[in-house]
């Protein structure tokens, strides 16, 4: 059998996850905090028809004889470039100004990283998001209100503080944590703009991080709508080229059946 028909194959798998690579990528291009995916390839061993030789004396050397035999997906990386703040004026989005993740904690005790910062409180006074997990604060407890506050503030530095009818500040007040990671690539997506890390969260505060919270705006996708739709064109393009390997190799392997006639 011919290598091309392989590499043809090879082709069209890596492709066809790039392809949805940049699906994905499209279709969360309004989600809050959506970092998108990119995917690396890379080649195949090649199969090495001659090997190389050093030169000498009285003669030069050979170079190597080798034909690849296609291409694979390397990695699917989730680049965390920072995406556009968008304003919403709701008092309990949250926007990182910074390098750093909210940490919200699952009802499996289960610590979670997120940049989304739609948060609102629930009936126990706690800033919980869409999905009801808990946002912790530095201290590695809830972020909550003090008891009978009647209205809130959260400053640039994450510190929650509640206010009596009168407009006093209450006690008790807690400051939002935050985590920064050296090397996000090694996040993993559990869904709901949320990731897990392989290593222990350790919760900072901000203020000692140089990380801003804004309230009132909210991080979009970070997916560049034009980029996808070139990428997506490109990737169709090789999807195309590389089903033409095998078509134009199976009319080669027609060609020699037909010689026995």
């Amino acid at each position: 059998m011919l290598r091309s028909l392989n590499t043809g194959v090879s082709g069209l798998r890596a492709f066809q996850t790039k392809l949805d690579v940049i699906g994905n990528n499209i279709a969360n291009v309004n989600t809050v905090g959506y970092k998108k995916g990119r995917v690396v390839f890379e080649d195949i061993f090649s199969q090495t028809l001659r090997g190389a030789t050093a030169p000498s004396a009285s003669s030069g050397g050979i170079n190597p004889l080798q034909v690849g035999l296609g291409t694979k997906v390397a990695s699917v990386d989730n680049l965390f470039t920072p995406g556009s703040p968008t304003t919403t004026n709701n008092p309990t989005d949250l926007y990182i100004d910074g390098d750093g993740f909210f940490v919200v904690q699952n009802s499996s005790n289960e610590r979670l990283l997120t940049r989304a910062g739609t948060f609102s409180f629930d009936s126990n006074n706690q800033l919980v998001n869409p999905d009801g997990m808990i946002l912790l604060g530095i201290d590695g407890k809830p972020v909550k209100l003090p008891d009978d506050s009647v209205a809130f503030s959260i400053d640039i530095n994450g510190n929650v503080k509640g206010f009596d009818k009168d407009g006093k500040e209450l006690p008790g007040g807690t400051t939002i944590g935050i985590s920064t990671i050296t090397n996000p690539g090694r996040l993993s997506k559990v869904g709901g703009s949320l990731y897990r890390d392989t290593d222990p969260i350790i919760i900072s505060n901000p203020k000692d991080k140089t990380v801003q919270l804004i309230t009132g705006q909210l991080e979009m996708s970070n997916v560049d709508l034009s980029e996808e739709l070139t990428d997506m064109i490109t990737a169709q393009r090789g999807f195309q080229a590389n089903a033409k390997i095998i078509t134009v190799s199976d009319s080669i392997l027609e060609e020699l059946v037909n010689l026995k006639r």
